[in-house]
């Protein structure tokens, strides 16, 4: 591949700024607020789960607590009948039947109210549980807000610098001609983010082996406007004053 010395020389720029751009992005997922936040996060996930059993156990004691109210109203509606029926009756037959059965009413009641009492406290005991976890989960979300907020101020720095950045990439790759700039992108993804590295004192500054013997004497018999590579990374090998050759 042909390309000017000074085209390829606006490749270092070119690189620098990708080079700047990667650093950028590293910092930004390297904020110290970003593992705090996914800890957070799984912790709230968690928390979610737990509520969810908590709200299921909290559901199942309100249920148990109805059907034993409504057995209790249906009990004392039914001993009110019975003890009207028993001042309107005279028949002895009939007293004797009702006094038995309000025997067995009020023994039946009084074991549903005992049966109420230790769901009522099943209840009260769950609804602590969800309030408990509740509790938790607001304290997540301040913690959240918190570590978000300085997150988001740290960012903005960061982000403004990325995207006057993108701004002087563009600038500097409108002045690359297009074969030689897709050339170089294909050595960047190839290069773990590096695409051209500048030859100082025949050291590749990419991969930093030193040029020698038959490679050293390519790269000097190259023509000025020949784009060289690195005989060790394959990368863009820029040639200037300093390279040594």
């Amino acid at each position: 591949m042909k390309a000017a010395p000074a085209a390829q020389q606006e490749l270092l720029r070119l690189q620098a700024l990708d080079t700047r751009l990667a650093q950028l992005a590293h910092r930004l997922n390297a904020l110290p607020q970003t593992a705090p936040l996914a800890e957070l996060a799984t912790r709230d996930d968690a928390v979610r789960r737990s509520r969810a059993e908590a709200v299921g156990v909290l559901e199942d004691a309100k249920t148990e607590l109805g059907r034993i109210e409504s057995d209790v109203r249906i009990v004392e509606a039914r001993i009110a009948r019975d003890g009207e029926r028993l001042t309107q009756t005279s028949s002895l037959k009939d007293v004797q039947a009702l006094e038995g059965e309000l025997v067995s009413l009020k023994r039946r009641l009084s074991d549903l109210e005992d049966q109420e009492l230790v769901v009522m406290e099943k209840v009260e005991g769950a609804e602590g549980a969800v309030a408990a976890i509740d509790d938790e989960r607001a304290a997540i979300a301040v913690a959240q807000q918190s570590l978000e907020a300085e997150r988001d101020e740290a960012s903005a720095g960061i982000a403004t610098e990325r995207e006057q950045t993108d701004r002087d990439r563009a600038v500097v790759a409108a002045t690359i001609p297009a074969d030689l700039l897709a050339f170089y992108e294909q050595r960047r993804v190839r290069g773990g983010g590096v695409g051209a590295a500048l030859l100082r004192q025949r050291t590749c500054g990419g991969c930093t082996i030193t040029l020698t013997g038959s490679d050293l004497e390519a790269v000097r018999r190259a023509a000025p406007d020949d784009v060289v590579q690195c005989p060790e990374c394959d990368r863009i090998l820029v040639r200037t004053d300093e390279s040594g050759i």
